[in-house]
């Protein structure tokens, strides 16, 4: 039996005081803390990188927080009166101080830890590295693995051992690897990349698609690469659903498709007469008709039958071809046009076969003509689309390229037209600009230069194509620079513009317009060169002005308008030519291209020429022409004309010819507008401080329009022209 001292502590005293509201929120509280602490301690130790990245990103905020509070209580008031109970706030005090001190001198630790691993990480992936790039993948991916387990947040190491994966042919791995690397860096652009292609590998065309899309929204301007990506899942696509077509056909026994196998067993017999083959090749041809046919071929391994057979082989590459040898070469090439029409997986194979790889240039420049035809027509189907042109820069050394293709000028059948149409399609090609400037000086300008000497031997509509092919390519200024300092070529120029009198021909005419666009591209440069012939040049345009062909004047007003500006004495040479008044009959005439080379020309020669100045004044009775161009919508037109009449308004009595016209309000409306050139409201500025010096009564029409404030701003350009 109990004790009466036992009865009175099981029972709870009588008068039990109630618990103090704020200590029982400051216990909770405090609890709640300890809990969070609790699990960010737990997270620091966590196998799951993301969550443990997270709970060290929370520990340090903490670690901030904690620090900022602390300098604020060293300067709050300390007069204020603490009411809570000293016991609980010592109690929480001391708990928190404990475990957030653990977690400081923790993060320390880790940090310092941290370097190291990264610093052995970091070897390892060196290691990796090398292994990779001698070949060694599956070295490779061990070392990144070694890597991983000294850091496992480095995304480094996943996507190259990604990279490793996919070439050993692991594709879910890599994509297992490519999703940690994203869990570590959401933002990573080759984790993406290298799961896009894994998918592909898998023939996961979706997912692949999507993963390309994911690349593009983080970096918008990897769009190149982007559609690099598409193109090849979409070419892979097609390439496998056209295989299950003709798998298909020949299991459904067609003729067509039992055929295509049939003369490829056929012609894989070996040591048949040269003539066997070439009758076979033929037969092939004709049997490939559509993409099954041709997906067939490529599937039975037809491009083996050159270095599977050694007949075929040594007909196609030998150096000097027997007429057997040229017949079986030109049957070959016929068989492959047929086979990759429109078929970009059959190209890509052919493209890639070292033989063909390797004969491909030599067939254009050394073959018979039969050859060089069909080898025109096989490249064309490679070069009339932005697939086929990227294999044949990706797959063909094309430096020779351009020399090659521009030598068939000298022809005389349809081979100078097909070699001009695949240097059209490929000058699209930055890459193959870029292969171009490396032999341009010594191989295809030299070329080029003796085609436009001898216009009038060669096939002057491949040559008038030839030569706007060049001023395309001057958009490259590498290879600007070069045309533009050769002075044979300027001279050859100028040769082909005087025969321009002598033969009349509409292909000779065209040959003209050409060259006179290729000279406003190459007088983009400045040299010695160009200063030195500029009143040869100056004076052949001069010529043309008289021309029927109004494209050919055009130009020409074209190139006046560069050329004048390289040289006074070629200023000076055309102002006595009577250049003044031709351009002002230009512009009366109107037409906006024309008009504009007119204004500049004028511009050009009234800058450095008081006789140019003169006769404008004497050809344009009271500037109307000007005056009218002032008003167009063409800003540049504006600002010339602007230019050019306040160089002429230094001639005695011009400014007092425009005492009662609208001159004062045009200028003012441009010298005070918002051009985009700013050149337009200078030009008009200084023009209008000019007028109202050289005719003070022009001063009263600005007062009365509020324009003085706008004069006067305009003083500083009057003083300093």
């Amino acid at each position: 039996m109990a004790t009466p001292q036992t009865l009175r502590n099981l029972r709870p005293p009588a008068m039990a005081a109630l618990p103090d509201p704020q200590q029982e929120a400051d216990f909770q509280r405090f609890l709640r803390r300890v809990d969070d602490i609790s699990r960010l301690v737990q997270g620091l130790s966590s196998a799951d990188s993301a969550v443990r990245d997270a709970a060290i990103a929370e520990t340090d905020r903490r670690l901030r927080e904690r620090q900022g509070s602390e300098q604020s209580a060293a300067a709050a008031d300390r007069t204020v009166i603490n009411t809570r109970d000293p016991g609980s706030v010592n109690a929480e005090a001391v708990h928190t101080e404990g475990f957030l001190a653990a977690l400081e001198k923790d993060a320390k630790e880790r940090a310092k830890r941290r370097k190291r691993n990264e610093r052995l990480a970091n070897a390892l992936k060196e290691k990796g590295n090398d292994a990779f790039r001698k070949g060694d993948y599956s070295t490779a991916a061990q070392r990144y693995t070694d890597g991983l387990q000294k850091l496992k947040d480095m995304p480094e190491l996943y996507t190259n051992r990604a990279q490793a994966y996919l070439k050993m042919h692991e594709y879910g791995k890599a994509i297992d690897d490519c999703k940690w690397a994203l869990k570590c860096n959401a933002k990573c652009i080759k984790a993406y990349f290298l799961m896009g292609k894994a998918h592909l590998a898998l023939k996961h065309y979706d997912e692949s698609r999507q993963c390309y899309q994911n690349l593009l929204q983080i970096d918008p301007q990897k769009e190149s690469l982007f559609k690099d990506c598409m193109n090849e899942v979409n070419l892979e696509e097609k390439r496998m659903q056209e295989e299950d077509r003709a798998m298909k056909a020949f299991q459904s026994g067609k003729h067509a498709a039992l055929s295509i196998k049939d003369l490829l067993q056929k012609l894989d017999r070996p040591d048949q007469n040269i003539l066997y083959y070439i009758g076979g090749i033929q037969v092939l041809t004709g049997a490939v008709k559509e993409c099954t046919e041709q997906t067939l071929f490529r599937t039975n391994n037809g491009f083996s039958i050159i270095n599977d057979n050694e007949v075929i082989r040594r007909g196609f590459c030998a150096e000097r071809k027997s007429t057997a040898e040229v017949d079986l070469c030109v049957s070959l090439l016929s068989l492959w046009q047929a086979v990759c029409a429109g078929n970009e997986e059959n190209q890509r194979l052919l493209l890639t076969h070292p033989d063909v790889n390797a004969q491909l240039s030599e067939l254009l420049c050394s073959g018979g003509v039969e050859i060089q035809k069909e080898t025109l027509a096989l490249i064309a189907l490679y070069s009339d689309n932005e697939n086929g042109r990227r294999l044949l820069v990706r797959h063909q050394d094309l430096s020779r390229w351009l020399q090659i293709l521009v030598m068939f000028v000298n022809s005389t059948d349809a081979r100078a037209s097909s070699a001009m149409s695949i240097l059209s399609d490929l000058i699209q090609e930055e890459k193959f600009k870029a292969q171009c400037r490396l032999t341009f000086s010594t191989s295809a300008l030299p070329l080029f230069t003796q085609l436009l000497a001898s216009a009038k031997l060669v096939d002057q509509a491949a040559l008038a194509r030839c030569i706007g092919i060049m001023g395309n390519l001057c958009a490259d200024a590498a290879i600007r620079v070069q045309m533009a300092e050769c002075n044979e070529c300027w001279q050859a120029c100028l040769q082909l513009v005087d025969g321009c009198g002598d033969v009349g021909t509409p292909k000779y005419q065209e040959c003209v317009f050409a060259v006179l666009g290729l000279m406003m591209n190459l007088l983009l440069e400045s040299n010695s060169v160009i200063q030195c012939l500029a009143v040869d040049i100056s004076g052949r345009c001069m010529s043309l002005l008289r021309d029927q062909d109004g494209r050919i004047v055009t130009r020409a007003i074209g190139v006046l308008s560069r050329i004048l500006a390289a040289s006074s004495l070629a200023v000076e040479e055309a102002v006595k030519g009577g250049v003044v008044k031709k351009m002002i009959k230009f512009l009366k005439a109107g037409g906006q291209t024309t008009s504009s080379y007119a204004l500049k020309t004028l511009s050009i020669c009234t800058r450095g020429s008081r006789q140019a100045q003169e006769e404008v004044v004497k050809s344009d009775k009271k500037f109307s022409v000007l005056l009218k161009l002032l008003d167009s919508e063409n800003e540049m037109i504006v600002g010339n004309a602007a230019f050019c009449l306040g160089q002429c308004l230094v001639v005695p009595g011009a400014a007092t010819s425009l005492l009662n016209s609208n001159i004062v309000m045009a200028l003012l409306k441009h010298a005070g507008g918002d051009a985009a050139r700013t050149s337009v409201q200078e030009n008009a500025a200084i023009a209008l401080g000019k007028l109202c010096v050289a005719e003070p009564r022009h001063i009263f029409q600005l007062r009365e329009l509020n324009g003085m404030a706008i004069l006067n701003s305009s003083m500083k350009y009057v003083h300093s022209s």
